[in-house]
C-alpha cells in the first residue's frame, strides 16, 4: 500500500497575521502559517512542516501583493530573526498587533473591550537600547559571526549593521567584530550585551575563558575610542566587572514626572526609551490618581512605574521578586527624593502575596509581569477589591488568561485596552489593559 505523495509547494490566500508575524491561510483543509506573507496576499509557499492540525511554510513567490507591503530597510531582513515585520507598513503593523490582542480577549478570555485606546508608539528605527548579540566562530562561514539568531534556526546571522539598535552600537557591528577577532579567545565569547542610557552606553562581554591582560587593554581601548563603558562577565550577573577607567553611569529620565532612574548594564529596562515615556504616562493616567491615592505596584523592577506614580500619589507599596532590583529601586527612590515609597521582595507567583499585603488598603494597583503572566497576583488583588487595576503585558495570551479570571470570577470588567509598540518591526507585542470593579 502506498500513501499519497505530499506536495512540496502549494498556493493560498492569506487572511491575517498570527502572534509570530506569519501569514495565516488555509490549504488542503488545514490552517497554514506562512512566513513572509501578508494579509490579502496570494502566495506560493514551500512547506516547512506538516502536522495533524496545521502546517507551516515559507513564501516562495508573491502572486498578489498587499498594498501595505513595503521594502525592508535592512539588508539582513529575512535571514536575521530580530525583525519579522519590516516588510509591512508601520501603521499596519500596529493594526495587526492590536488584532492579535483583540483575538486573545475574544477567544481566550471570552470578553470584549468597548474602548480601544490609540496605540502608544515612538521611534521605529534606532530605538533599541537593550540587546544581547550572539557570537560564534564558524570556520565554514569565514570565522567569527556576530549578530542575532537566524529566523528559523539557532545559527547566528552575521550582521554588518542593525537599524533597530541604538545607533551607538547598530552602526558599529563591523568594528565590534574586528575587536573580538583580535582577542585571544573569540571562540569563548558567546554573547555581548548592549545597554544604553540617555547619555552613556555599555557593552558586557560574556566570556567562558579568562581574558588576558592584552585582551583587557584592547577592550578598554575600544571603549575609549567609541564611548562605551566596557564590562566582562564570566558567570552570573554578580560577576560583571568593569574594564578600564570609563564607568559612566547608566541613567534615563522620565521628564514628565521629574524622575531619573539609574540601572546596571545587565538590568532589565524597557527597550524603547521614547515609547516607554508615553507608556508610563498612559499607565499613570489610567490609574486615576489623586494626591490621596494609595497604590500597589507589582513586579516593580527598578521603579519605572513606581517613581512616576509616587509623584502623583500619597503612597506606593512596590513589590518585586528579585532582591537586587528592590535594592536598586530603593536607591532610585532616594535619589529622587521620594520617601513615601515602601519596597518589599516577594515571590509574586505565590499565594503568599496576600500575607505580605496584610491589612494595607489600596485605591489602585499596577502590575507589569513577565511573559508567564500574573494569575496568582490578580487573584490576591481581587480579594482586596481594589477599584482599578492597570495591567501591562508582554504576552497577549497570558494577559487574556488573567483577564478571563478577573472578569468571569474576580468581579472586574475590562474597561479599556491598547497596544504599546515597544518593539517595532518585530512580532513582540506589548499591551495595556484597565480593569475596574463591578461589585
Amino acid at each position: 500500500m502506498t500513501g499519497r505523495r505530499m506536495p512540496l509547494e502549494a498556493m493560498c490566500t492569506i487572511a491575517s497575521l498570527n502572534h509570530d508575524g506569519c501569514g495565516v491561510g488555509h490549504c488542503d483543509g488545514k490552517v497554514v502559517f506562512v512566513d513572509g506573507a501578508l494579509p490579502g496576499e496570494e502566495v506560493r509557499f514551500r512547506y516547512l512542516n506538516r502536522k495533524r492540525r496545521f502546517d507551516t511554510g515559507v513564501t516562495q513567490e508573491i502572486l498578489v501583493s498587499s498594498p501595505h507591503r513595503v521594502a525592508p530597510r535592512c539588508p539582513h531582513f529575512g535571514v536575521c530573526g530580530g525583525c519579522r515585520l519590516q516588510h509591512l507598513d508601520p501603521t499596519e503593523q500596529l493594526a495587526a498587533k492590536e488584532g492579535v490582542v483583540r483575538e486573545a480577549f475574544t477567544h481566550i478570555a471570552r470578553v470584549e473591550c468597548a474602548d480601544w485606546a490609540p496605540a502608544v508608539a515612538g521611534p521605529i528605527f534606532g530605538y533599541r537600547r537593550k540587546a544581547r548579540l550572539g557570537a560564534r566562530v564558524v570556520d565554514k562561514k569565514g570565522g567569527l559571526l556576530v549578530g542575532f539568531r537566524e529566523r528559523r534556526h539557532s545559527y547566528i546571522a552575521p550582521l554588518s549593521l542593525c537599524h533597530t539598535l541604538d545607533v551607538r552600537i547598530g552602526q558599529r557591528l563591523v568594528d565590534l567584530k574586528g575587536l573580538m577577532e583580535g582577542l585571544s579567545c573569540p571562540e569563548s565569547i558567546p554573547q555581548v550585551e548592549f545597554a544604553a542610557g540617555d547619555e552613556a552606553a555599555a557593552l558586557v562581554f560574556r566570556h567562558l575563558r579568562d581574558l588576558t591582560d592584552e585582551d583587557v587593554r584592547a577592550l578598554a581601548a575600544f571603549g575609549d575610542d567609541y564611548g562605551f563603558a566596557m564590562y566582562a562577565q564570566n558567570g552570573g550577573p554578580e560577576t560583571v566587572q568593569d574594564i578600564g577607567g570609563r564607568r559612566a553611569p547608566l541613567r534615563y529620565a522620565l521628564p514628565e514626572f521629574g524622575v531619573e532612574l539609574s540601572f546596571g548594564p545587565t538590568d532589565f529596562i524597557q527597550v524603547n526609551g521614547e515609547t516607554n515615556k508615553a507608556m508610563v504616562a498612559q499607565a499613570v493616567g489610567w490609574l486615576g490618581l489623586s494626591g490621596e491615592s494609595r497604590v500597589l505596584d507589582l513586579y516593580c523592577g527598578l521603579g519605572n512605574f513606581t517613581l512616576p506614580i509616587a509623584r502623583r500619589a500619597a503612597s506606593v507599596f512596590a513589590v518585586e521578586g528579585a532582591a537586587a532590583l528592590v535594592d536598586k529601586g530603593r536607591a532610585n527612590a532616594r535619589q529622587n527624593g521620594l520617601d513615601h515609597v515602601e519596597y518589599a521582595t516577594a515571590d509574586l507567583d505565590s499565594a503568599r502575596l496576600a500575607d505580605l499585603l496584610g491589612e494595607r488598603r489600596f485605591d489602585a494597583a499596577l502590575l507589569d509581569p513577565p511573559r508567564t503572566g500574573a494569575l496568582a497576583a490578580v487573584q490576591a488583588l481581587a480579594e482586596r477589591k481594589i477599584p482599578r487595576l492597570v495591567y501591562v503585558s508582554c504576552n497577549p495570551a497570558t494577559l487574556a488568561r488573567d483577564a478571563q479570571w478577573l472578569v468571569h470570577s474576580g468581579g472586574y470588567r475590562l474597561e479599556r485596552a491598547g497596544v504599546v509598540d515597544m518593539f517595532p518591526h518585530t512580532h513582540h507585542i506589548e499591551a495595556m489593559a484597565l480593569f475596574t470593579r463591578t461589585s
